[in-house]
């Protein structure tokens, strides 16, 4: 089915807009090199170590440095071409994953060294996402945002399908060092793909800039002053911290819990890919026909329960079972927050929300899954794991009690 095609159905009308596909397209191959490193790396340190703690640290690293360079990087993309603030971190990531490469060929790849260029790639990394969270929302019209995002998600996914079983063969054939290059090169497709794309024009209405300082705190209080804005932030942090983690601790899962090899691990990985691209395919319709408040609010009461089930699955089929629907389950929550936060922030100011949206959701998942590591070290995986995920639900419930009385928000 042709885009044309596809972009009369309610999930795909994203794309009926060249450029939004351009990107999406280079975006893809970017993150399914990006997702065969992910099996690559953390069956290397789960293998190495043999401490979920470990594994849990390695990812976090690459999420961590959101705290500081995430509102940095919202400031910057509001100031400048997002097309060539995105070439040039795309370039560096291409960089160190080639750094990465060397020392595994060179037999030169250690723990310490993965950690190290992980953390300047998540430098890299979150510098560069509110800018393509803002140059995506700024390739459509405001009407297909819910379509771009959900498609960005299925994107995402979709190189978590087809990453991780491109990893295991390549892993097998060659080791650690090919799927790094890959990975390397991988880069270039998104690069190239920004720059076909029509610079965007800044508001006519956007305030002169005050100063870094002052742009980031002025996202802020926007943010702030806007209640469902809010609600949705807290959301999202909440969801990172404490049901997000799933998704680095898949090599620990596998490995430790189930005594099973790189294979079972990126058989989990795909399911989650598989689920979020289902859910894709229906999200439009199910928008439409609930409303996406409704949709919104019914995923976020569901994904801690779900999440639960998959920690609590006592063999892998049954965990696999369970992580296709937690990958679906977690695709439209992720999407929804993400539209929310958009639709809700000032077009000259999309970069700066997105940006702290992305310190929330990788803060907290550096956090949530450093801490469900170490102590599922001295405790069992599947006791913290699946306790978080029901935190989660007590938080869900208590947002969705705040909602009416703080946030009248009409259907837009």
């Amino acid at each position: 089915m042709t885009a044309r095609r596809l972009s009369s159905l309610p999930s795909f009308r994203a794309f009926g807009h060249r450029d939004f596909v351009a990107v999406w397209s280079g975006a893809l191959v970017s993150n399914i090199g990006a997702w065969m490193e992910v099996v690559a790396l953390g069956v290397y340190v789960t293998a190495v170590t043999g401490k979920a703690e470990w594994t849990g640290g390695i990812a976090a690293l690459t999420y961590l440095p959101s705290v500081v360079l995430s509102p940095l990087g919202g400031a910057l993309a509001d100031r400048f071409d997002r097309r060539i603030f995105i070439a040039l971190c795309t370039l560096a990531q291409a960089v160190l994953a080639g750094t990465l490469a060397t020392l595994a060929f060179t037999g030169h790849l250690s723990v310490p060294a993965v950690a190290v260029i992980s953390f300047f790639n998540g430098c890299v990394h979150v510098l560069a996402m509110p800018a393509y969270t803002a140059l995506i929302a700024g390739l459509v019209p405001r009407e297909d945002l819910h379509s771009a995002m959900s498609l960005t998600s299925t994107q995402f996914n979709l190189g978590r399908i087809l990453g991780p079983m491109l990893a295991v063969p390549l892993l097998a054939a060659g080791g650690v060092g090919w799927v790094l290059a890959f990975n390397a090169v991988s880069f270039l497709a998104v690069t190239g793909a920004v720059m076909t794309v029509r610079p965007q024009r800044r508001s006519a209405s956007a305030a002169p800039s005050r100063g870094l300082w002052a742009d980031i705190s002025e996202g802020v209080r926007v943010s702030r002053r806007d209640s469902a804005l809010w609600l949705a932030l807290v959301a999202m942090f909440a969801m990172a911290v404490l049901v997000t983690p799933f998704i680095g601790l898949v090599p620990v899962f596998a490995l430790k819990v189930f005594g099973q090899d790189a294979t079972a691990a990126s058989v989990l990985v795909s399911m989650q890919g598989v689920g979020a691209l289902a859910a894709s395919v229906m999200v439009g319709s199910l928008a439409e026909r609930w409303g996406r408040q409704r949709l919104l609010d019914t995923t976020l009461l569901v994904l801690g329960p779900v999440a639960a089930l998959y920690w609590l699955s006592p063999t892998l089929p049954l965990a696999m079972a369970a992580m296709l629907v937690l990958g679906a389950v977690y695709m439209v929550a992720i999407a929804g927050l993400g539209t929310r936060c958009q639709e809700r922030a000032p077009r000259e100011m999309a970069a700066r929300v997105s940006s702290l949206s992305a310190v929330l959701l990788n803060v907290g998942y550096s956090l949530g899954v450093w801490m469900q590591g170490a102590l599922a070290d001295r405790m069992g995986v599947r006791p913290v794991t699946a306790t978080a995920a029901v935190l989660f639900l007590a938080v869900a419930v208590g947002l969705r009690a705040q909602r009416p009385r703080e946030v009248g928000v009409p259907e837009t």
